[in-house]
């Protein structure tokens, strides 16, 4: 009996834990459960309990196996037959598999392949480690689970939640509540999350937020990323947001190394250094090289307060014009001049900005439309090519090159570059036409306020009124030089100097072909009459 009696001692009332498991041991076939069989042990001795039931206590170290497991510590009480076993004291459970678990105590059902495992528990395995004080694994199907606290690390990422299942066959875990990834580049807190510790990815299906330390923050409700290739994939409205930038989408794809972003479907971008903001259903960015390149129904946004500046087009696209692999940047002013700026001379924010095909410019001031833009924070002048044609109040100005140099994102000067026209439509329906080979106009309030066409001859359409604004007749008129006062976004008095030549029709006696200059094109079916006429 002095064996006996150190094993009581030890277990610290094991007598009444007998006593709990009599049913078991009666209601279990002996022939449909393998006994669990005694490996080694430095002490045995068998008790039977009121009910019938026989025992084996094990004192240690000690070993037994039932079936595939084999389950080892300083002393075992169990019973043959019906497959169940408690386990105390330096716990090792050993499946067959890649997975070694220990713990401080276990209870063994064998009916069920259960292990139920209590303090300092501790699975291993070849890609992480689990950690709690409280775990139930199912052996049968490789599943372990805790319900009170615990932690996986998986090499330099931590994972903690108050519940959790590892899937030991396929190396997933499934947090739940209240859920905290810390990595060396990520801290992710969320409500549930799945972890792969073999690929090291993440799989998001709460809302979750992510942050990088490098200040970035990624808030989503659904999505994976791979802690190790950098690659994530973000759906249902993901949202991000660094110290620059701020990225929005139903879809966002990204690639930690090359830096490339893929947003799709309701993308937006705000650049809070440039003040801008890019939409679309497909935006293209390089968060290393700072550039993005944005189809499928893009907008761009110039924000100045209330007054700001909308671009459509079939693409945009923009980068930053400092080029750290080149010693300058060159800026072309004029065909025949270009300035050299050296890389100290441009600043890392400043960019440039390109629209191609179908481009539409809205802004409360001015309105306008072309094939292609450029636009630089150099010079802040738009460059507008093929077909350009502006709307200043009741007045258009088209002609083959058109830049739009501005001031505060206001406009401040133009140059229309050949076939240059400006034309002001009237109530009754004439036009006031002026055109020729060069027009630079100047801008207040954001209207344009004054103008001169230069021209071999430079022409003029005027029709002109009565003090009671009755219509007197057509005035065609040329000279070299045509000066332009404007009132309204009208042309309000007109000055012609040197080699002057005009001819005053009356109403009635206007001919049908002196009516238009010629290229006359009035394009105002092309004018965007509202910033929501550009998202349709």
């Amino acid at each position: 009996m002095a064996g006996l009696s150190f094993y009581l001692k030890y277990t610290g009332g094991l007598i009444a834990l007998f006593l709990t498991f009599p049913a078991l041991a009666q209601d279990t076939p002996v022939d449909t459960l393998k006994r669990i069989e005694i490996i080694s042990a430095a002490n045995l001795r068998q008790i039977t309990t009121d009910s019938g039931t026989i025992l084996n206590a094990l004192a240690g170290p000690a070993v037994i196996k039932h079936e595939n497991t084999i389950m080892s510590g300083d002393s075992i009480v169990f019973q043959p037959d019906s497959g169940w076993a408690e386990v105390f004291g330096n716990v090792h459970i050993n499946t067959g598999d890649t997975v070694q678990t220990d713990a401080q105590y276990i209870r063994y059902v064998g009916k069920e392949k259960k292990a139920y495992l209590r303090d300092q528990v501790k699975f291993v395995d070849k890609q992480g480690t689990l950690y709690a004080e409280d775990v139930t694994y199912d052996i049968g199907v490789g599943l372990a689970t805790y319900e009170n606290g615990g932690r996986v690390e998986n090499g330099s990422t931590v994972m903690t939640s108050r519940s959790a299942v590892m899937y030991t066959r396929s190396h997933d875990v499934f947090f739940r509540n209240t859920v905290h990834l810390i990595d060396p580049k990520y801290d992710i807190t969320t409500d549930s999350m799945l972890y792969n510790t073999e690929s090291k990815t993440a799989t998001f299906v709460a809302p979750t937020r992510i942050r990088g330390k490098d200040g970035s923050i990624i808030e989503t409700s659904a999505g994976s990323y791979n802690l190790e290739t950098g690659k994530g994939i973000f759906k249902d409205r993901t949202a991000y947001k660094d110290k620059t930038r701020s990225i929005s989408g139903n879809r966002i794809e990204y690639e930690e190394k090359t830096g490339q972003v893929l947003i799709r479907d309701r993308g937006r971008v705000i650049d809070s250094v440039s003040r801008i903001v890019v939409t679309g259903d497909l935006i293209r960015m390089n968060k290393k090289k700072q550039t993005f390149l944005a189809t499928q129904k893009p907008i761009m946004i110039f924000y100045e307060g209330k007054d700001s500046t909308f671009i459509a087009a079939d693409t945009l696209f923009s980068a930053t014009l400092k080029d750290p692999e080149k010693k300058s940047s060159r800026k072309t002013i004029k065909k025949d001049t270009t300035v050299a700026l050296s890389s100290k001379q441009i600043s890392d924010s400043a960019r440039y900005f390109l629209a191609y095909h179908h481009v539409r410019i809205y802004n409360d001031s001015m309105q306008a439309a072309c094939d292609s833009l450029y636009y630089s924070d150099l010079d802040s002048a738009f460059h507008m090519y093929y077909a350009p044609v502006c709307w200043s109040k009741n007045a258009q100005i088209s002609g083959d090159t058109i830049l739009l140099r501005t001031a505060n994102r206001k406009p401040s000067t133009m140059e229309v570059i050949e076939h240059s026209q400006v034309i002001s439509k009237t109530t009754e329906g004439f036009y006031n036409q002026v055109g020729g080979r060069l027009l630079k106009g100047l801008f207040k309030d954001g209207a344009i306020d004054y103008a001169r066409m230069k021209g071999s001859p430079a022409e003029a359409i005027y029709y002109a009124q009565d003090k009671d604004s009755a219509y007197i007749g057509m005035n065609r008129s040329s000279g070299d030089v045509i000066d332009l006062y404007f009132h309204n976004g009208e042309a309000d008095k007109i000055k012609f100097i040197n080699n002057v030549d005009g001819t005053m029709y009356p109403m009635r006696d206007i001919p049908g072909d002196r009516k238009f200059l010629k290229d006359f094109r009035w394009l105002g079916s092309l004018r965007p009459l509202s910033k929501l006429d550009l998202f349709r």
